[in-house]
C-alpha cells in the first residue's frame, strides 16, 4: 500500500463535497501512499428527498478513516452550516479526533451532541483566526471571509511541500451586516508567499457578476417591513444571523416586537448572543406572545423557508399552529432560496398561503429578500488575483459547477487545474496534481436513531415498495403437502380494484390457490418450492391485472 521510497506529498481526499453540493468532507493528509496524517475539514450532511423514503439526513461514508482513525490529527470546522458540521454528532465519537472550530460553530455542535448524550465523547477546542496551530510537520490557520452566518472560515495548511488554501464557503461582501470582514490582506500575504493550490467553493460558479450585499438586502427588507400595513412574517435559514439581526433592527424602527417560532432559530438567536453578534436591544418573544400584539405591531420570524411538514411556517399555512394565525392582508417574506428538489414542499406553502389571502414575496431582481453566500465569476477572479495559486482544484458543488470553476480559472490564467471526485486522492504539492489512489466512498443514512448503508440499505427497497406495494399471504400445510386451510392475503399499495370491476385481492387469491393446487402433494413438501411458486403466481396475476408487479412475501405453516 506504501512505497516508502516515495517522496512525503500534501493530499486532499473528498469523502463527500466534490460531485454534490452538500455532505462536506474533505480529508487532507501529508505522507505518503495511503500511510499519512490526516486532517478531517468539516463533517456535513445532505437531506434525503423522495428519492431516500424515510431518510431526514444523508452522511459520508466514512469507513475508510474509522479504519485509521488512529492517524487522524483533527476534525476542522469552517463554519456552522448543516452540510458543513450536520454529521459531526453522529460521527466524531467514532473516529477519536478532537474538534476544532471557532466559537459559533463549536456552540451549535455542542447543542447538538447534548441532544444525542455525546457531550463528553468528543473534545471540541476553540480556534482563534490569525493564530497558527500545529500538528506535527503541519500547522493550520483560520483566515475569514465573509458567508451568511457568523465566523466563517477558510483553512491555510503550511506543510513542508507549501501552502494549500482551502476557501471553505465564502463570497467576497464588502458591506456584510455582520461580522467579520472579508481578509483581502491576509489572501495577499499568502498570495505574496506562495501558495501551491487552492481548493475553492465552486456553488455559484457558472454565475456572472458578483452576489449581491446582504446590506442591499438589509435595506429591501426594511422598505418591506416598515411600509406594511399588517403583520409580517418573515422566514429564513435558521443560522443566518445576519439576517436575523437585520429583521431585528428593521423591526425596531418599524415599532414591531419580534416573535420567534421555531426551536432551531431560538438555538442560533442564543448562541448568537452568546458570541455578541445580537446585542441586549434587539429583542424576540416568544410565540406565546403573539396573541397579544396588535397587527400592526407584529413581525413574526418563523422557521420552513424549505417547506418542511413540521416546521412552524407550513403549520401556520395549515393554520394547525397552537399559537400563530394569519389572516388576509398579512405578509410572509421568504428570505432564502428554494434548495434543489423541495420545490414541491415550498409552492404547497406558498399556496396555502395564498389561499389565506396572505401576500407572499420571494426573491426576485426586482425585491432582493435573499442573496447567495457563495461566489460568482467575478469574485472568484478577484479571489484569484490575490491568492495566485499554482493550481485550482474546485470543490463544493455539482460537477456541473466545478467544470465551470475550472473553465473560469483557466481562462483567467491559472496554469493548472484539476478536478476531483469523491473518493480520490488527489496530490496537491509538491508537483502536479494527479490522482493518486481511489479509495471507497459512499453514503450512509441516518434512518430514525440507526446509521444504515446508503444504496445498498433498507431505502433501497422502501423504493420499491413506494412504486409497487407490497402483497404478504399465509398459507397452511401440513408435512405431507396437505393443504390445511384457505390462503390468507393482505396488500398494501395496491389498487383496490381491478378495471373489471373485481377486487384485486380477489383476483390475487384466486391466481395463489390455483397454483398451490398444480402443485402436487410432492412438491409442497418444499417450503422454498411453496414460496416460489406462489410469489410468481401472485406478481404475474397482478401485473395482469394491473401492470406491475408488486414485493410478495409468502409465509408458510406446516401444522
Amino acid at each position: 500500500m506504501t512505497n516508502r521510497g516515495e517522496a512525503a506529498d500534501f493530499a486532499v481526499l473528498p469523502l463527500g463535497g466534490a460531485g454534490e453540493i452538500g455532505m462536506n468532507m474533505y480529508l487532507y493528509g501529508w505522507g505518503r501512499g495511503l500511510d499519512r496524517q490526516w486532517f478531517m475539514v468539516d463533517c456535513g450532511v445532505m437531506f434525503g428527498d423522495a428519492t431516500t423514503p424515510g431518510i431526514d439526513i444523508i452522511l459520508p461514508d466514512i469507513e475508510f478513516i474509522e479504519d485509521r482513525r488512529d492517524h487522524l490529527a483533527a476534525i476542522l470546522i469552517t463554519h456552522a452550516h448543516e452540510d458543513h458540521i450536520g454529521a459531526v454528532a453522529h460521527l466524531a465519537h467514532r473516529l477519536g479526533a478532537p474538534v476544532h472550530g471557532t466559537k459559533f460553530a463549536l456552540l451549535l455542535i455542542r447543542n447538538k451532541l447534548e441532544e444525542l448524550g455525546l457531550e463528553d465523547a468528543v473534545e471540541l477546542k476553540e480556534a482563534k483566526p490569525g493564530k497558527r496551530y500545529r500538528f506535527g510537520e503541519v500547522a493550520v490557520e483560520w483566515i475569514p471571509v465573509t458567508h451568511s452566518l457568523p465566523e466563517p472560515n477558510a483553512l491555510a495548511f503550511f506543510t513542508p511541500a507549501g501552502t494549500v488554501v482551502h476557501t471553505g464557503d465564502f463570497k467576497i461582501d464588502r458591506t456584510p451586516t455582520i461580522p467579520p470582514r472579508f481578509s483581502f490582506d491576509r489572501f495577499r500575504q499568502l498570495g505574496d508567499a506562495g501558495v501551491e493550490a487552492l481548493v475553492c467553493d465552486s456553488t455559484n460558479a457558472p454565475k456572472p457578476g458578483r452576489s449581491p450585499s446582504e446590506k442591499e438586502v438589509a435595506e429591501e427588507l426594511r422598505r418591506i417591513i416598515t411600509r406594511a400595513p399588517h403583520r409580517v412574517a418573515v422566514t429564513t435559514f435558521s443560522s443566518h444571523v445576519g439576517r436575523i439581526r437585520a429583521v431585528a433592527e428593521a423591526a425596531e424602527e418599524a415599532g414591531r416586537e419580534v416573535v420567534v417560532a421555531g426551536f432551531a432559530m431560538r438555538r442560533v438567536i442564543e448562541a448568537a448572543r452568546e458570541v455578541g453578534l445580537l446585542e441586549p436591544r434587539h429583542r424576540f418573544l416568544d410565540e406565546d406572545a403573539y396573541g397579544y400584539l396588535e397587527r400592526d405591531r407584529v413581525l413574526l420570524l418563523c422557521s420552513g423557508s424549505q417547506g418542511e411538514p413540521n416546521a412552524a411556517l407550513s403549520r401556520i399555512a395549515s393554520d394547525s399552529h397552537r399559537n400563530i394565525a394569519l389572516e388576509e392582508g398579512d405578509c410572509v417574506i421568504f428570505s432564502s432560496f428554494t434548495i434543489p428538489g423541495n420545490e414541491k414542499a415550498v409552492f404547497s406553502v406558498v399556496n396555502r398561503l395564498a389561499m389565506l389571502g396572505v401576500e407572499v414575496i420571494m426573491n426576485t431582481p426586482e425585491r432582493l429578500v435573499h442573496t447567495s453566500g457563495h461566489p460568482r465569476q467575478d469574485e472568484l477572479k478577484e479571489l484569484y488575483d490575490l491568492v495566485r495559486p499554482r493550481r485550482l482544484v474546485p470543490m463544493h458543488g455539482e460537477f456541473l459547477h466545478m467544470r465551470a470553476q475550472q473553465k473560469l480559472a483557466q481562462a483567467h490564467g491559472i496554469g493548472e487545474t484539476a478536478l476531483m471526485a469523491d473518493g480520490e486522492l488527489l496530490r496537491l504539492a509538491p508537483g502536479p496534481a494527479e490522482v493518486l489512489a481511489q479509495v471507497e466512498s459512499g453514503q450512509w443514512h441516518l434512518d430514525g436513531r440507526l446509521l444504515t448503508p446508503g444504496e445498498n440499505g433498507p431505502t433501497r427497497q422502501r423504493r420499491k415498495l413506494a412504486y409497487v406495494g407490497v402483497v404478504a399471504l399465509s398459507v397452511a400445510l401440513n408435512h405431507k403437502g396437505d393443504i390445511r386451510g384457505a390462503v390468507q392475503l393482505i396488500t398494501e399499495g395496491l389498487p383496490e380494484m381491478t378495471e373489471h370491476g373485481e377486487l384485486m385481492e380477489d383476483v390475487l387469491i384466486d391466481a395463489a390457490d390455483a397454483a398451490l393446487e398444480g402443485m402436487g402433494r410432492a412438491r409442497r413438501r418444499n417450503d422454498e418450492a411453496v414460496i416460489d411458486t406462489l410469489r410468481l403466481a401472485v406478481r404475474r396475476a397482478a401485473r395482469a391485472e394491473w401492470g406491475k408487479k408488486p414485493v410478495v412475501h409468502v409465509l408458510v405453516q406446516r401444522v
